[in-house]
């Protein structure tokens, strides 16, 4: 039998004098940390297999575990990590790439929390809240450079498609696959409730969210999946996804395992196939290309709908940005770095892309440069926090903001970084039909629903404090911003001046 090299990561501690050997730890947890042999009360543990999902924690009605980390013990060296022993041995065993869930977890500047908020005192006097309206809804698409008249001289109201958002936040792509039938649902009806958007992912849109098309974004990825003609009316808006932050420059794998019927039939894959997204669109290899896919788009669905290009952040992203808002798109997203992801590689989820901060600042830059700001709204993604990470983000340059982590784990996530194996404890990143009972699709969408709405009344707050009554008074506002801790180089791309100026 091999040596298995690695330590385990967790350690489940059980209080044996508050233990009552009921089992509901066993029934709990998919990954087998908790074993009890039938007919006997005693339990023992498997620490290899814990992911520290809390799942255990929370339930034990004695309250009797907790899980404790286990520093890998290894001589101390700053440069070999036990992180990375640990990592080299699993390799060195399996031969294969390692993968990884969410974002990215190494100590790189996050800006937001170096970035404060300015507000008004005397000359500016702000404004209350709880007296005076405060306009949260926002408008993404291109927007009139200027006023059109008919030939009779009477001003020309047509617009082209706008998405209404009565908060400036929606829901970023998970696809029905990476998450679960019941997550999908709450966030879909999350959406609904709150006048705003979720994306589909590239998993394409299950028969039974078609009722909520009006607040939903469907995505047409490199592979193509779920996409049809009825798909591409189904929604209120169409993204092509050139790019994810969490893994720049490749495409996308959802294992077979992971595609049952439901799943099979929504993508139109065969039912137990891995679905592997190629790195490129095989019909887009420049600008031209992806201008011509935007406008087949739009001739598809009559031009009703506003079109999204999604991107990853990465060092040119502005020129890239640049191309789209020419391409004829409405609305460009850009995920930076630190974004989340069902399953990526190791190496390209902690080692490629940019932080979303520089790569938002930079991009609205040179589109007021070159006079096309207005032709596209932007939105950012890749770790958007709290409603102060969304109000700096509006500060740089957004329009309006996609979260996916944070709604996760209003749902119930506990960020134990385990996606990729399909045994999510708490029902949202599975498709074992015994773990995806356990999302109360009623409570979640509630929690969803209220996590946003408490976003709201904190944004209305912060811009009650500046003296700024609408949220798009906020947009590319740089002067509200000001870098504390940052290099002059920083400030210059962000586009800010140091605390004290």
């Amino acid at each position: 039998m091999p040596i298995n090299y690695e330590i385990p990561a967790f350690e489940v501690v059980r209080n044996l004098d508050r233990c009552t050997g009921c089992g509901l730890c066993v029934r709990e947890c998919a990954n087998g940390v908790h074993i009890q042999k039938e007919g006997s009360r005693a339990l023992i543990t498997h620490d290899e297999n814990c992911v520290n999902c809390q799942r255990c924690v929370a339930m034990c009605p004695v309250h009797a575990i907790r899980i404790r980390h286990n520093p890998p013990p290894f001589s101390a060296n700053a440069n070999w990590t036990g992180q990375t022993i640990t990592e080299v041995y699993r390799q060195a065993s399996s031969g294969g790439v390692l993968l990884s869930s969410m974002g990215n977890p190494n100590p790189f500047p996050v800006y937001w929390d170096r970035m404060l908020i300015n507000a008004s005192q005397v000359t500016n006097p702000p404004i209350d809240p709880l007296r005076e309206p405060m306009e949260c809804r926002t408008y993404l698409g291109e927007r009139p450079q200027r006023i059109q008249r008919d030939k009779n001289g009477k001003i020309d109201g047509h617009l082209p498609p706008h998405l209404k958002l009565e908060l400036p936040i929606m829901f970023s792509a998970m696809s029905y696959g990476s998450i679960s039938y019941n997550a999908h649902a709450s966030l879909a009806r999350a959406a609904r409730e709150l006048g705003t958007y979720y994306n589909t992912g590239e998993g394409g849109l299950h028969e039974d969210f078609y009722p909520y098309g009006d607040n939903t974004i469907v995505q047409v990825a490199s592979g193509r999946f779920g996409v049809h003609a009825d798909y591409l009316h189904a929604g209120a808006a169409i993204e092509i996804k050139m790019g994810q932050g969490a893994k720049p420059g490749i495409g996308g794998h959802l294992p077979g395992s992971k595609i049952g019927a439901d799943i099979s039939r929504t993508r139109m894959i065969p039912e137990g196939s891995d679905a592997i997204s190629p790195a490129p669109h095989h019909d887009i290899y420049s600008i031209e290309d992806l201008r011509q896919l935007v406008q087949s788009l739009k001739e598809a669905t009559h031009y009703t709908k506003p079109i999204i290009v999604k991107v990853a952040a990465v060092h040119n992203v502005a020129a890239i940005a640049s191309g789209i808002a020419r391409s004829g798109a409405d609305i460009i997203a850009i995920d930076g770095f630190r974004g989340g992801t069902g399953a990526a590689p190791t190496r390209i989820r902690d080692h490629v892309g940019i932080p979303i901060e520089l790569a938002l600042a930079s991009v609205d830059e040179r589109l007021r440069q070159e006079g096309i700001r207005e032709r596209v709204s932007i939105v950012a993604g890749g770790s958007i926090r709290s409603s102060a990470d969304l109000i700096k983000a509006i500060l740089l340059g957004a329009d309006a903001v996609y979260v996916a982590t944070a709604a996760m784990l209003a749902m119930g996530c506990h960020l134990c970084r385990s996606c990729q194996m399909g045994k999510c404890n708490w029902g949202i990143a599975t498709q074992r039909p015994e773990l995806v009972r356990r999302l109360d699709p009623d409570e979640a969408t509630q929690r969803l629903v209220n996590l946003l709405t408490a976003w709201k009344r904190e944004i209305e707050e912060m811009m009650g404090g500046m003296g700024i009554g609408a949220i798009d008074a906020l947009r590319g506002n740089r002067l509200m911003l000001r870098g504390v801790g940052l290099t002059d180089r920083e400030l210059s791309i962000l586009g800010i001046k140091h605390a004290g100026e």
